[in-house]
C-alpha cells in the first residue's frame, strides 16, 4: 500500500518558472546538483550557513523559482519581520530556488536551496526528478545536520547514505537500522535512487548541546563534504575563521564549569569506547589522514579537472563519476 505511485492532480511544472534564457545555455546540462533546506532539524544552523557562504560568495543565477506559497504553511512557521522603533523595516520572505552556480575554480553546478515545504511534497518531488531529467543532473548531493551525543573536541562526524559506494563506504559514523521522521531530502533520494540516478546524503552530527547556537565547523564539514563529492572548490574560509573563534568561546566556558567540563569528558569516553581506536575514510585525507588547507584542495581539484580534459574519451564538463 506504501508503495502506490502517485499520480499529481496537478502538473508538477506549475510549481515553478523556469528561466528560459539560461536554459539554452550549453554548459547547464550534465552537472551535478547540490541541495539544502532549512526547516528540518538544522542542528548548528548548517544548512542555513553553507547556503549563506555559497550565496555570498559564488556568482548564481536562478534557473528555476518555486511557487513557495503553495508550498509553505505560513502559521506553522511564520517568516520574521523586524520592527524598527515605529514601522517595519524587513521581511524575511521564504523562497525555494534551484540556481546554477560556479565555484573557485570556474566549474559550474546546480544548486537547490530554501525552505522546505511543509506542503505537496510528492508534487514538488516530481517537479525536481523533472528538472533533474530535463538537465541531466550527473550526480545529486544533499546535506542537512542532527543533534547526536557527541563530544566538540572529536572530530565531527556524519552518518552517509545513497547508491554511490565509493562516497559512502568506510565514511560513516554512525550506523544501524530505525525508522525516522523523514525530510524533503529523503524523499528526493529516495525517489532518485529509484530511478537508478546517482545520490548521495550527508547527515552532519552537531553536538546536541551546540545544537540550538552556529556551530561553524559542522558546517564547514558539510560544504568539504558536498565539495569532494562533487569535484567542487566551495567557500569555506569565512566559516573556519567562525569557527576557531566559537571553539575558543566553548573552550572558556567548559574550563569555566566543572559541571560543563565533567560532561564533555564523559562524552569524550562515550565517544572513544564506540569507536574503539577506528578512524573513518575522509573523502578529502591523505595518506597521513591530514585535510588539506585551502591551496592544496584547489591544486588537487585542478589536475583532476586537467586529467579528465586530457584523457581519450573524458566525459563531459560537470560529470564526476570517476571520482
Amino acid at each position: 500500500m506504501n508503495n502506490i505511485e502517485y499520480t499529481p492532480f496537478q502538473d508538477p511544472e506549475s510549481l515553478y518558472a523556469l528561466n528560459e534564457v539560461l536554459l539554452d545555455a550549453e554548459d547547464l546540462h550534465g552537472l551535478n546538483l547540490l541541495m539544502s533546506f532549512t526547516g528540518f532539524a538544522d542542528a548548528g544552523h548548517v544548512v542555513s550557513q553553507i547556503a549563506g557562504e555559497l550565496s555570498d560568495n559564488l556568482a548564481s543565477e536562478p534557473v528555476a523559482v518555486f511557487d513557495i506559497d503553495q508550498l509553505i504553511d505560513y502559521r506553522s512557521r511564520r517568516p520574521r519581520m523586524t520592527f524598527s522603533e515605529d514601522h517595519l523595516s524587513n521581511y524575511a520572505a521564504p523562497s525555494l530556488v534551484l540556481y546554477r552556480m560556479v565555484d573557485a575554480l570556474g566549474q559550474p553546478f546546480l544548486y537547490l536551496t530554501g525552505s522546505e515545504p511543509d506542503l505537496q511534497w510528492e508534487r514538488f518531488t516530481l517537479a525536481v526528478l523533472g528538472l533533474v531529467r530535463r538537465l541531466d543532473v550527473n550526480l545529486t548531493a544533499w546535506v542537512h545536520s542532527v543533534p547526536m551525543p557527541v563530544p566538540h573536541t572529536r572530530p565531527i562526524g556524519t552518518t552517509v547514505h545513497g547508491n554511490r559506494p565509493e562516497l559512502i563506504e568506510g565514511i560513516s559514523a554512525w550506523k544501524t537500522t530505525l525508522e525516522i521522521p523523514s525530510a524533503i531530502g529523503h524523499l528526493l533520494e529516495f525517489r532518485l535512487a529509484a530511478e537508478g540516478r546517482n545520490v548521495v546524503g550527508y547527515a552532519i552530527h552537531v553536538p546536541h548541546y551546540l545544537a540550538d547556537a552556529e556551530y561553524p565547523p559542522a558546517a564547514v564539514a558539510g560544504l568539504e563534504y558536498l565539495g569532494a563529492a562533487a569535484a567542487l572548490m566551495l567557500p569555506s574560509e569565512r566559516l573556519r575563521e567562525a569557527g576557531r573563534a566559537v571553539e575558543r568561546q566553548i573552550t572558556e566556558q567548559v574550563e569555566g564549569s566543572a559541571e560543563v567540563a565533567a560532561v564533555v569528558a564523559n562524552l569524550e569516553k562515550q565517544y572513544d569506547d564506540h569507536t574503539d581506536g577506528t578512524s573513518r575514510r575522509s573523502l578529502l585525507a591523505g595518506d597521513n589522514d591530514e585535510l588539506p588547507d585551502a591551496d592544496e584542495l584547489g591544486a588537487a581539484v585542478e589536475a583532476y579537472l586537467a586529467s579528465r580534459d586530457s584523457a581519450p574519451g573524458a566525459p563531459d564538463e560537470g560529470d564526476s563519476s570517476n571520482i
